[in-house]
């Protein structure tokens, strides 16, 4: 596992069912929370169109990107619904459960 691990957020910043944009280890990233409270961080671009992801809606565990309606899995990054095709990577997330410190690893991004 990689060391490369970085702070971005605390769990009381992140409401379930929220997503925010920051910028890790020179990345831009949409961290998400699902409703389960889940914590997920994926590229915040569409792959459809460059638009942060961020800014969409959280349903379950997808992310809808609000300008065509692109679903994304937070899990896996695929594309759930077009006019998407292509997945968006995805970043390792750790939680400390003591703290409530959200940790995102920019470096390893799933390339599914």
């Amino acid at each position: 596992m990689s060391d490369a691990f970085v702070p971005v957020a605390t769990l009381d910043q992140l409401d379930a069912g929220e997503a925010i944009d920051l910028v890790a280890g020179g990345v831009e990233i949409a961290l998400v929370r699902d409703e389960d409270g889940g914590v997920h961080a994926l590229e915040d671009v569409c792959s459809h169109e460059e638009i942060p992801l961020s800014d969409g809606d959280v349903e379950g565990c997808t992310i809808e990107c609000w300008k065509h309606g692109s679903q994304f899995d937070l899990v896996t990054g695929r594309p759930l619904q077009l006019p998407a095709v292509l997945p968006v990577r995805v970043f390792p997330v750790r939680v400390d459960e003591s703290s409530g410190e959200i940790l995102v690893d920019p470096t390893a991004a799933d390339d599914t």
